[in-house]
């Protein structure tokens, strides 16, 4: 039974800016959350005594966890109200940001941050949601803009954060700084919004197609991250792990869309401008978000940065991010949002096949002039993309089209970050074995580095330096250039798309 319930007037004045400020804050915090740990794997993976490659989970469970949340938000909202699934969320975020700061070992760690992202996926939509509530309706684009504002400027302040909270704290503090945010702004937001909460309602759940979602993700994505160390289908559990889903994968795409309450509404993917928009949409943010955690392991394993300048050199793709935002989304209405895409995508590729011709003694300013760069680009991918993607469905159905977007926008980040380092280790070993045979007389550079002062250990150790760091490096290239074909390819594949009729609804884009 619905509670009798009038819409309240919107905020103003001082209020309405705390209210705001709030809601952008708690935003913020969980897009930082997905950034933040990049710059620290190498730590974690030290402190935890697990590879690099491994650490990477830290990153890729969160971003599964909360991509899994994400198709709940509509439920939870009307089921609970969304005031209050806001602030459960933010408490279940702080609660967990404390669980991870204190694991002990990194199967805990990793568990935390499932749990983390389970509490932080409703958050971002929430926030979103709300804002667009206690705004006025004229000034809606103003909401929409503080929000993108703190999506945006989040991946900037993330690594720089990281790295300066695990080089001179530790790497527990990129959990604990959650903490304060996390409770205040539950406390605070909690105050000035529980009068405002909407209606609510019994709404069935899907529990089958919930369950069928968590198993073929997951399982795909232990698969991934597993791979590797159990050498792939050689292992019974690699094979397992792929069948259940392979068939967990089937079984939810017949149950979804034969499901009268389905917890993903598959139903449209008809709309071909949408299929369209969240393939590209997917394709680019995997390729993009992989990258992104391959930097800063590449800075940090192998040229000898610390966590604080990774940090500071992978920020600088934030810069003309925050610059060309509000100048792009001018340009939505104006132009055809197609072009913006592809222009977009195509530089993203450009930028990829710039950094393949990275190497050993690139100085720090050769390191981010390509990421300054590419901060040019993300605004003109992130926006049309929504545009061209919500704005082929129909109305009603936006809010489950943007559900369906973020999902496999983030699950295609998470697989991607798996695929391709492991790809990296991988294809760093082979380009190892090759270089070590392609040495031009071994022994006389160990006799020459010998006659130095080296001790035959040291020289045979400078030696097989040198060979791992230039195999890294030409594997670092590869992937790089792996990404750009990635990009190409997306740049294409919108042209697929008709050109969209209409803006989605306000409030589509979560």
């Amino acid at each position: 039974m619905s509670q009798s319930h009038s819409t309240p007037a919107p905020l103003t004045g001082a209020a309405l800016l705390l209210t705001g400020l709030l809601l952008g804050l708690a935003n913020f915090m969980v897009v930082l959350d997905i950034t933040i740990a990049n710059v620290a794997v190498p730590h974690i993976a030290g402190g935890l005594a697990v590879s690099p490659s491994q650490g990477t989970w830290v990153i890729t469970s969160y971003s599964v966890a909360e991509a899994i949340t994400v198709p709940l938000s509509g439920w939870l909202a009307q089921r609970f109200g969304a005031v209050k699934v806001f602030v459960f969320g933010l408490v279940g975020f702080g609660v967990c940001s404390i669980l991870c700061g204190l694991a002990p070992t990194f199967g805990f760690l990793v568990a935390g941050r499932v749990l983390q992202g389970f509490c932080g996926g409703p958050i971002m939509p929430m926030s979103q949601t709300l804002l667009l509530q206690i705004f006025p309706k004229e000034r809606a684009p103003q909401a929409l803009g503080l929000w993108s504002m703190t999506t945006v400027v989040g991946p900037i302040a993330g690594p720089i954060l990281g790295g300066m909270l695990s080089d001179n704290i530790g790497w527990h503090w990129i959990f604990f700084i959650n903490i304060p945010v996390a409770f205040g702004v539950a406390f605070l937001a909690y105050r000035s919004l529980i009068h405002r909460e909407s209606p609510t309602r019994r709404v069935p759940v899907d529990y089958v197609g919930l369950g069928l979602l968590v198993v073929w993700v997951g399982s795909l994505q232990i698969m991934l991250d597993k791979g590797k160390e159990l050498d792939w289908f050689a292992s019974t559990t690699i094979v397992v792990l792929a069948i259940v889903a392979a068939i967990g994968f089937a079984a939810f795409l017949i149950w979804e869309l034969t499901s009268q309450n389905p917890i993903v509404n598959l139903r449209i993917f008809r709309h071909r401008g949408f299929s369209v928009g969240v393939t590209t949409l997917s394709l680019t943010f995997g390729a993009f978000f992989a990258s992104v955690v391959i930097l800063p392991l590449w800075l940090q394993t192998n040229m000898g940065y610390t966590a604080t300048w990774a940090g500071y050199a992978a920020a600088f793709q934030g810069v003309l991010a925050v610059v060309m935002s509000p100048i792009v989304a001018s340009q939505v209405a104006r132009r055809d949002p197609r072009a913006l895409v592809s222009f977009g995508v195509f530089w993203m590729a450009g930028i990829a096949i710039w950094r393949t011709h990275f190497n050993t003694g690139a100085d720090f300013t050769s390191i981010i002039m390509p990421q300054l760069f590419l901060g040019f680009a993300m605004p003109f991918f992130f926006i049309p993309t929504q545009s061209i993607a919500l704005g082929a469905v129909a109305p009603e159905e936006t809010a489950a089209a943007a559900g369906v977007a973020n999902f496999l926008r983030v699950v295609a980040g998470a697989f991607a970050t798996s695929i391709m380092t492991t790809a990296w280790e991988n294809d760093a070993s082979a380009k190892r074995s090759e270089l070590a045979g392609a040495l031009n007389q071994p022994g006389g550079a160990l006799e020459a580095m010998t006659a130095q002062g080296f001790t035959p250990a040291q020289a045979l150790g400078q030696l097989e330096h040198l060979v791992q760091t230039q195999a890294v490096m030409l594997s670092t290239n590869a992937m790089y250039m792996a990404t750009a074909v990635v990009f190409a390819i997306a740049a294409t594949t919108i042209w697929l798309a008709p050109r969209p009729k209409g803006a989605p609804a306000p409030g589509g884009g979560h």
